[in-house]
């Protein structure tokens, strides 16, 4: 299936600047044909002002017609076959069963979001019905219903080249929700993004969407990204990434004469809590557990676990040594580029470097370009909590295994925690009664809270929550995963007084949407 290199500009193809890049295998480090045009201001430009065009119509179209987009998307992505998995593996060397499974979930989450659209109640519909007989004032009719902000900017993760990518969780959660949608493709993988890309745009066409419903501007700088936040057009932003690019697009994004919201998972630590009473029965067990949650997706997933933390006792020494034994056996992997590699790399010294820490274990090296090993260090909650950076992400296959002398300081290393996407607890029952304060300190700096389990692996459904406080992300009120993430890309309308014939079908009387609504402080799918 050959390849552009130009911007989809809705359904046009579009080649206007001088500046081009390449993609790079990252297992050889030699460049991928085709080369790439870099989108120029005036195609941001373009591109935005389609995403306006289109918007009126596309939000104003019949929830089933929006979700038949959604399910095309998929079938069109599906449809792409093995050329898809074939140009994915060369742009980010991830394994050829890692992506089909990643197919398979972004395309699910498509359809989920399509059953959400045609069910129709997330639009969160409420009724308060008049009463003029109310005393000492008449109350009047008010209705309230979430309805789209207007065209999104979606930037593409480097890690999930596909389920956070041109038609990831971002793109589908703002299409359901009736926006348009302009993607920034990540440079490590612009091939896999135009292919997907064009499914998009061949299930827009054979749906019947208006023109500019779906955009794709490509660009190995930051110039198109910027762009892409500051055009006027652009009421809201979906990022995965760096804390450096989210919190960059964030200041951008409230520096504007209108500021709008940007929704940027940064990145997260992962702390993980192994509780006496756990070490004692299965010490051996959560080591190899952790080793392998450390070290999945040569631990460029947002959830691996990058800090475990434990009581100093007769059975804490011989977990850290086990964990590090299993990591120690796992095989250096290939990162996704060259710049994620050096970054680990310069990230696993940082820490070496700090007093009091040291590397207790690393796994085995291996000889072909832009691997990076496993490693383990340790160190004590003294020293955690001094040394701030202890607890920032390193994004890759390590952790750090932090130990305390009392309670008082176990909990006092938790309270000290910034926000993060995830925390884990191995506990008994015993160990939760015990460390009951622990589990209230949790609450605050998480947003999702796992018990006797590992943080990889993120369940795509209606009550997942991938999102978390401040520097996890840039709004602890969203999740970018599962099917509350379209609240992220609509705003609360209220209509008061209005005549049945102007409302929208779903505050209507009749209830012709058959959704669940609010009914003068009752839940109901009855008319009014």
């Amino acid at each position: 299936m050959n390849l552009s290199g130009s911007q989809l500009i809705g359904p046009h193809q579009s080649q206007q600047g001088s500046q081009t890049f390449h993609a790079v295998d990252p297992s050889s480090g030699q460049e991928l044909a085709p080369a790439f045009y870099e989108a120029t201001p005036a195609e941001v430009a373009q591109a935005a002002k389609a995403a306006e065009a289109a918007f009126e119509r596309y939000r104003r179209l019949e929830p089933a017609a929006r979700a038949a987009f959604l399910d095309q998307i998929a079938e069109e992505i599906m449809a792409l076959g093995d050329a898809l998995i074939k140009r994915a593996m060369q742009e980010t060397a991830l394994p050829e069963g890692r992506l089909k499974g990643e197919r398979g979930r972004t395309c699910n989450q498509l359809k989920l979001f399509a059953e959400v659209v045609r069910e129709g109640s997330w639009v969160d519909a409420r009724i308060d019905t008049a009463d003029p007989g109310r005393k000492p004032v008449p109350r009047p009719d008010v209705r309230q219903m979430h309805i789209p902000l207007g065209p999104v900017a979606v930037f593409g993760a480097s890690n999930f080249p596909l389920a956070f990518s041109v038609a990831g969780g971002d793109t589908a959660s703002a299409l359901a929700a009736g926006c348009t949608v302009l993607v920034k493709g990540h440079p490590a993988h612009p091939g896999t993004s135009e292919l997907v890309g064009r499914a998009v745009l061949a299930a827009a066409a054979k749906t019947n969407m208006p023109e500019g419903v779906f955009s794709l501007l490509q660009g190995a700088g930051h110039q198109v990204g910027m762009a892409m936040v500051e055009h006027p057009l652009v009421k809201a932003v979906g990022f995965t990434g760096s804390f450096r690019g989210g919190k960059a697009l964030f200041d951008l994004a409230n520096q504007r004469p209108e500021p709008i919201p940007v929704y940027a998972e940064m990145g997260s630590t992962n702390p993980v809590f192994v509780l006496p009473g756990a070490l004692a029965q299965r010490a051996a067990s959560i080591a190899k557990g952790l080793a392998s949650s450390v070290a999945l997706g040569v631990g460029q997933f947002c959830t691996n676990p990058g800090l475990v933390l434990a009581l100093e006792g007769e059975h804490t020494q011989g977990f850290i040594e086990q964990t590090g034994k299993e990591l120690g056996e796992i095989t250096a992997g290939t990162m996704l580029t060259k710049g994620i590699q050096q970054a680990y790399l310069s990230g696993i010294k940082k820490l070496n470097a700090i007093g009091n820490v040291e590397v207790v274990a690393s796994g085995k090296a291996a000889s072909t370009a832009n691997t990076s090993t496993t490693f383990m260090l340790k160190t004590d909650a003294a020293t955690l909590l001094t040394r701030k950076e202890l607890t920032e992400e390193v994004f890759g296959p390590s952790t750090v295994a932090v130990t305390a002398s009392s309670k008082a300081e176990l909990l006092a290393a938790a309270n000290s925690l910034e926000g993060h996407l995830t925390a884990t607890i191995h506990a008994t029952e015993k160990d939760l009664q015990e460390f009951d304060e622990l589990v209230t300190c949790l609450q605050r700096k998480v947003g999702r809270l796992i018990f006797n389990g590992f943080p990889t692996g993120v369940e795509v459904c209606h009550a997942m929550v991938h999102g978390g406080p401040f520097p996890a992300t840039t709004d602890a009120r969203s999740t970018s995963v599962g099917t509350a993430a379209i609240r992220r890309f609509a705003r609360p309308l209220c209509y008061q007084d209005f005549p049945q014939h102007i409302l929208p079908p779903e505050l209507q009387n009749h209830n012709p949407r058959k959704i669940w609504r609010l009914i003068n402080g009752q839940m109901s799918r009855e008319g009014v």
